[in-house]
């Protein structure tokens, strides 16, 4: 993967740069040193790495609005990032550039359960927001799986979903308003605590703009009542096809379950030896879960169960206990995990209508077989939100670049279905190379006048989503 060549003029203003951050932040969240930088080179696309010249790891938007009032005067490239758990290198240094970490911004500063709201700094897990509320029986819906760890400010730069997106919807459904420093450390404040803003929906555009217009140092995020219960129903399928089949059906019939997840062979057997959940010896597992009173809870999985017997599932498991439903959720949580535990592999994001789903899955086995390499599938299978996970080996001379071309194929294919490059992870550096497949150049002007009028030197988050030589000819102009 192609990245910029590191700018002569921009490293030899380190020292000049070192001292002035030196001014506006404590020593200890100023980190120049090489062997230090290196804890940044990469973030969860480890396949590409390289150090950035800083990292810096701000408090407040104040000190943020500082930072890159500096760099913006220095002509200082900055790469925002939250917790490093982007798989689609939206983290990634380059050589010549800052990188702006919010871990430590991790404060709660409003909560509002009259109006159903929480603001919070942007640098909070995504867990723990759900974690200050879930005492008065409330939680924020969006749950990538990467919860536990993920920063909302991630999130918002991806437009984060997760496994109960179904019902929910992902990020952008989910957050109400955003404090935000532009380049020239301008503060705005974009949306607020209250159901529509006025004037044009900038908080439309700033949601799933991977950190190309500005750095989000707060978000007002709604929180929602917990339901009264939820329960999930396990299904094992003889292959992926006729899985994909009963979620169409589902879909179809006008229900809306919670989740509805996927898990192919491969990824069944990796779970059931690294988390023993239990599951059926099948080509294909779904995990549908409903929630409501009990009446309701009764009532749709009656009619979920009843699509899924026309299948001929292998299995047909309704959870009877709240243990029973985590050991269901067991080795969905664990799946990546338990990927990783057998093989290297690169997580792909694509999204593509649920009526595509038996055709893709079929193409993608094809694919497998051309390419000698295996595919295991895991997603968020109700609103098509595919995440297939290739295996190959990193030690292998030519495997990561043959992963690679496998992996443009299928993101390929979710474009010509009808889909679309990605549903969660973003597109980075992984997909910007892409993005013709899915834009005329037209379609792509547009977007790059929009990051013109926010970032005109084009010094935030330099080498994503836009396919290269037209993102570096816009920063030369």
């Amino acid at each position: 993967m192609d990245m910029p060549t590191p700018n002569p003029a921009i490293l030899a203003k380190k020292p000049r740069l070192v001292e002035r951050l030196l001014h506006v932040l404590p020593a200890d969240a100023v980190i120049h040193l090489e062997a230090e930088t290196r804890a940044y080179e990469c973030d969860a696309l480890t396949a590409y790495r390289c150090p950035p010249m800083v990292a810096v790891l701000p408090e407040t938007t104040q000190q943020v609005s500082a930072i890159l009032r500096i760099c913006h005067e220095m002509g200082v490239p900055v790469v925002p990032r939250g917790s490093g758990t982007s798989l689609a290198g939206g983290a990634l240094p380059t050589a010549d550039c800052v990188i702006l970490g919010v871990a430590r911004m991790n404060a709660v500063l409003e909560t509002d359960y009259e109006n159903r709201f929480i603001r919070v700094q942007s640098g909070r897990t995504n867990l723990s927001v759900t974690g200050a509320v879930q005492e008065n029986d409330f939680f924020y819906a969006p749950d990538p799986s990467s919860q536990l760890a993920c920063a909302i400010a991630g999130n918002i730069a991806m437009n984060s979903g997760g496994a109960h997106c179904l019902k929910y919807g992902v990020t952008t459904n989910n957050l109400m308003g955003v404090t935000m420093v532009l380049m020239d450390g301008t503060v705005v404040e974009i949306g607020g605590a209250h159901l529509d803003a006025s004037g044009l929906d900038l908080l439309g555009v700033i949601c799933g703009s991977e950190g190309q217009l500005g750095v989000v140092t707060e978000a007002t995020l709604r929180i929602l009542r917990k339901p009264e219960g939820a329960r999930p129903v396990l299904m094992g399928f003889d292959s992926n096809e006729v899985a994909g089949e009963c979620v169409s059906d589902i879909i179809k019939a006008g229900l809306l379950p919670v989740a509805i997840e996927f898990m192919d062979r491969p990824c069944i057997r990796a779970t059931e030896a690294f988390a023993k959940a239990g599951y059926p010896d099948c080509e294909a597992l779904l995990i549908v879960e409903v929630e409501g009173s009990d009446a309701e809870i009764d009532e749709q999985l009656e009619k979920i169960v009843a699509i899924a017997r026309r299948h001929n599932p292998v299995e047909l498991r309704e959870s009877k206990s709240a243990d029973e439903s985590a050991r269901i959720w067991l080795g969905r949580k664990s799946a990546f995990g338990a990927m990783g535990q057998i093989n290297d592999y690169m997580c792909l994001d694509g999204t593509i209508p649920v009526s595509q789903l038996p055709y893709v899955l079929r193409r993608i086995g094809e694919m497998s077989k051309e390419y000698g390499l295996d595919v295991g599938n895991v997603f968020h299978a109700g609103d098509g939100n595919m995440h297939p996970l290739i295996l190959f080996d990193a030690n292998k001379p030519g495997d990561l670049e043959l992963c690679e071309a496998f992996g443009a194929d299928i993101l390929r294919l979710c474009v010509d279905v009808g889909g679309c490059l990605t549903g969660e992870h973003g597109v980075g550096i992984e997909k910007r190379d892409l993005m013709v497949n899915q834009f005329d150049p037209d379609d792509l002007d547009i977007q790059m006048a929009v990051k013109d009028v926010f970032d005109p030197q084009w010094l935030l988050n330099p080498a994503k989503v836009f396919p290269l030589a037209a993102s570096e000819a816009r920063r030369a102009a």
